[in-house]
């Protein structure tokens, strides 16, 4: 168990793409995910993500590592690891963790649970970023 996960507090996940980056929130007792609406990628989203760990009261920032399925780094993940780095940077002094946490696979398994659920994901595809940011912070508070 890392330091951050260790500690209590509500946790924002952010699960970073292209033209969105999807967000879900914890109870701050860490057992239930919650998904929240997008934030916008591209420039600006660093000081957006940091601010959407401040209206959530988050101790903690889980940041999607999206691996290639070998557990290498891509471009992408390179991405995810400069917000991260970021995000860290802006929110440090605040006393707010921030971590990677491998990803793969979170959106496959957010558009199944849609799917199941009767939600046509390409037309809902904002409920697709926060469904995978909710299956990527389910992920992390069991590892």
């Amino acid at each position: 168990m890392t330091e951050a996960s260790a500690r209590r507090g509500r946790v924002i996940a952010l699960d970073p793409g292209t033209v969105r980056i999807g967000v879900a929130v914890s109870d701050s007792r860490r057992t239930l995910a919650f998904p929240r609406p997008s934030i916008s990628a591209g420039d600006g989203e660093v000081d957006r993500c940091a601010e959407a760990a401040r209206e959530e009261g988050a101790s903690t920032v889980v940041v999607g590592h999206p691996l290639q399925l070998d557990g290498s780094a891509g471009d992408r993940a390179g991405h995810a690891e400069a917000l991260a780095s970021a995000l860290a940077a802006v929110l440090s002094d605040e006393g707010v963790d921030v971590v990677l946490h491998d990803e793969r696979f979170t959106t496959v398994s957010a558009t199944d649970r849609l799917r199941d659920a009767g939600v046509n994901a390409r037309r809902g595809r904002s409920r697709v970023d926060g469904a995978a940011a909710t299956v990527l912070l389910e992920s992390w508070m069991s590892s």
